[in-house]
């Protein structure tokens, strides 16, 4: 799958997978940014992304960005971007929030974040006035 990309600062590197086996792309922060504790920030990861129709690009912290910069969490577990967005102003930014009670800093150029394209089928929705399925009960719990 080829796609496009645009670097707001080209001398950032493009993204690039690790590993053949890498399922994720590693993405860099464009500015340096500290974080202070219980604040909310848009990380610039210096990314417009041509995502193709059919899929959604997925944001996610690295593996190690938690056990690094200790606290900082993405508020909604993963970030989806549209493959819609994608104008001349629309760079990619990454939502995280520090948890923790020390500010946390994260470098510009700094490999922060991963990205993953994830296929998708739009759903045709149908109105039925009851469900058709059987009650279950409980909350995430099959038994």
């Amino acid at each position: 799958m080829k796609v496009k990309v645009s670097r707001i600062d080209v001398n950032l590197p493009m993204p690039v997978y690790q590993t053949k086996g890498s399922a994720g792309f590693d993405i860099y922060a464009r500015e340096e940014i500290t974080i202070m504790p219980g604040e909310l920030v848009r990380i610039p990861t210096n990314l417009i992304v041509g995502t193709p129709v059919g899929y959604f690009l997925m944001l996610s912290l690295r593996s190690s960005t938690p056990k690094k910069k200790l606290g900082l969490v993405v508020p909604h577990g993963v970030g989806i971007v549209d493959s819609d967005y994608n104008g001349p102003e629309d760079e990619v930014l990454m939502q995280v929030l520090n948890t923790g009670d020390m500010a946390v800093t994260i470098e510009k150029g700094e490999r922060f974040a991963q990205g993953a394209f994830v296929k998708i089928d739009m759903a045709t929705f149908i109105d039925t006035p009851r469900p058709v399925g059987m009650s279950r009960g409980g909350f995430g719990s099959t038994g």
